[in-house]
This record gives C-alpha cells, sequence and structure tokens, in this order.
C-alpha cells in the first residue's frame, strides 16, 4: 500500500496478520508503505534501518520478533538477544523481548503487551493534559516537541504527542513547534504527518533555531518523549532533546517527559550508565568522518516532570 495523500486516521505502526509482522515503513513518510516481516533477521534489518522506531513500537516489535522466532523453530534465546540488542538504548526493545521470551505463548504475550501499550499512551496522555493545566493554566497552549513521539512511535495514540493530542481533544492546543530532528527528519517527516492529520496547528523549525524559538517566548511548555529514563530521572531521548532542556530551564518553561512506565529502566543507575547508539556516519556527511549519535542525555535537574502511564513523577 501506498499513497502520498495523509488520512486523517493513519494505519497501526505494527500489526501481526497471517503469522507475519506488518510495519508502516517509517523511513518512507510522508508515503505510506507497508512492509511485511517473516523472518527475525528481516525484523533486525528492519529494526536498525528504522522502518520501525521509537521506543514503545519497538518493544511491540521485539515481543512480536519472539514469536516469529518460535514459530521458526530456531535457537530462540539466540535470535531473542539478536532482537533485543538491536538498537541498544531504548529500554522497551529488550522489555518486549524478555516479557515474551518468558511466556509460554510467545504471541499470546505480544498481543498483551501491545495492548497494554495502547492504554499505557491513552494514560499517559490524559495525566500529561492534566499536568500542563496545573503548571500553564487552563488555556490554549504553544507546545515545543522533538523527534517523534506520536501515534507512529508507538501502536497508537502516542506520548508526548499523546499529551498533544489529548489537550487538542479540550481545544487547548494554539501551536506546536516540531523541531526537524536532524539527520533522518523524523520531526519533519513524522511528527508534522500525524499533527496534519490530527488538524492540529503546527510549524516545524530547523533544530539550530529550537532554543531561540524558546528564547523569544513564543512556546509555554516543552513536551518530548524517552528511549530509556534511568533510575535517578536523568532521561535519554533522541539526540537534541538537552539542548531544548538547557533552554527550557534558562526561560522558566516547564520541560515534561512524557513515556510508559516501562521505559523506565531501575537498573540502570544514571544517564552515564546509558549505552548512547552511534549510528553511521553516511547519515550526516558524505566521504567523511563523523560523530553520529542517536541519543543524547538530559540530567533530572533539568526535567520539570515524568509523566508515565501510572504515575507524574518530578525527578
Amino acid at each position: 500500500m501506498s499513497s502520498t495523500t495523509v488520512p486523517r486516521d493513519l494505519p497501526p505502526t505494527i500489526t501481526w496478520e497471517r503469522d507475519r509482522i506488518v510495519l508502516l515503513d517509517q523511513t518512507r513518510l510522508p508515503e505510506l508503505h507497508r512492509v511485511e516481516v517473516t523472518t527475525v533477521d528481516g525484523l533486525v534489518d528492519a529494526i536498525r534501518r528504522l522502518v520501525v522506531r521509537g521506543a514503545p513500537a519497538l518493544g511491540v516489535a521485539g515481543a512480536y520478533g519472539v514469536a516469529l522466532a518460535a514459530r521458526d523453530g530456531g535457537d530462540l534465546r539466540e535470535d531473542a538477544e539478536r532482537i533485543a540488542s538491536a538498537r541498544p538504548t531504548a529500554a522497551n526493545l529488550r522489555r518486549g523481548v524478555e516479557r515474551a521470551l518468558a511466556a509460554p505463548d510467545p504471541l499470546a504475550a505480544a498481543h498483551a503487551f501491545r495492548d497494554e501499550d495502547v492504554a499505557a499512551c491513552r494514560a499517559i496522555g490524559a495525566r500529561g493534559a492534566a499536568l500542563l493545566g496545573e503548571l500553564c493554566g487552563e488555556r490554549p497552549l504553544r507546545l515545543h516537541t522533538h523527534c517523534n513521539a506520536g501515534a507512529l512511535a508507538c501502536v497508537e495514540w502516542g506520548t508526548a504527542l499523546g499529551v498533544v493530542r489529548s489537550l487538542h481533544a479540550s481545544g487547548r492546543v494554539e501551536l506546536v513547534v516540531a523541531d526537524e530532528t536532524r539527520p533522518l527528519l523524523q520531526g519533519s517527516r513524522i511528527t508534522a504527518v500525524e499533527l496534519q492529520a490530527l488538524g492540529v496547528p503546527h510549524r516545524v523549525v530547523v533544530d539550530g533555531a529550537a532554543a531561540s524559538v524558546i528564547a523569544r517566548g513564543l512556546v509555554d511548555a516543552v513536551v518530548v518523549g524517552a528511549d530509556r529514563i534511568a533510575a535517578n530521572g536523568d532521561v535519554a531521548n533522541k539526540i537534541g532533546t538537552y539542548p531544548l532542556a538547557l533552554a527550557a530551564a534558562r526561560a522558566g518553561i516547564p520541560f515534561v517527559v512524557a513515556a510508559p512506565e516501562t521505559t523506565v529502566d531501575a537498573a540502570t543507575p544514571d544517564g552515564a550508565a546509558i549505552e548512547i547508539e552511534e549510528r553511521d556516519a553516511a547519515e550526516v556527511v558524505a566521504g567523511a568522518d563523523a560523530w553520529n549519535p542517536a541519543f543524547d542525555v538530559t540530567p533530572a535537574d533539568l526535567v520539570t516532570a515524568i509523566v508515565t502511564d501510572t504515575r507524574t513523577w518530578r525527578p
């Protein structure tokens, strides 16, 4: 399926159909294209190429990957570890793999993990909307976000954009500012597509303009997702998040992280212990050396609150 028309209701990010995983190809957006994955090798490749991305979606993909491996009858633990280590920073990927691996029926466990993600995102949206009402007042808000933490990073609804959706449903969003998110443009290619489909007023800005937008008083709060949250409240998210937190602190506006409780990793004491994925330099330059970290770490003291499906945590 492919189309350049953005529908109001985007298709699910990930489904299980006819004994295979079906993914909405995130690398092709705004064109809608679905990819069928029938092997563990195919899933690992899809994860590494960002066909499927976003911490919650990776967790569900990992769980379904174990179901694929169990169906194929290979070395289940070896296949599970290959899936879990395909992207090391996102806590949810390994969480989903381990959940399915421990279950007598991996496919049933994967379905349950998927359903829990949907419920968690809706709870995050409601909790985050209530928090921003408390912090900023019950008025239409100008919100700033980074990368993509919407329905396309989850199964549906979203985390940071789930908060936006909940606010938008009650007429409390004036504008969303979305960073383009270099080098793969998840903000301008994916977040903007979601906001357009939802009918949410928005503007895309280049990453280098983000701090200036905040400093000029053009937004009321920053809301982002997370790929891993350490036990002390340090937050790993898409590279470019840390500067937003610094700018928000300087401007005196809330910096809110929205993520499922499964993203909180009690075994990781702080941000220094989070493994940061380094991606191919070719994503950034041609024929030259480059550092291309996929994530950065925002210290807990810059985080106003972390909103999960079960609590509001002020580190």
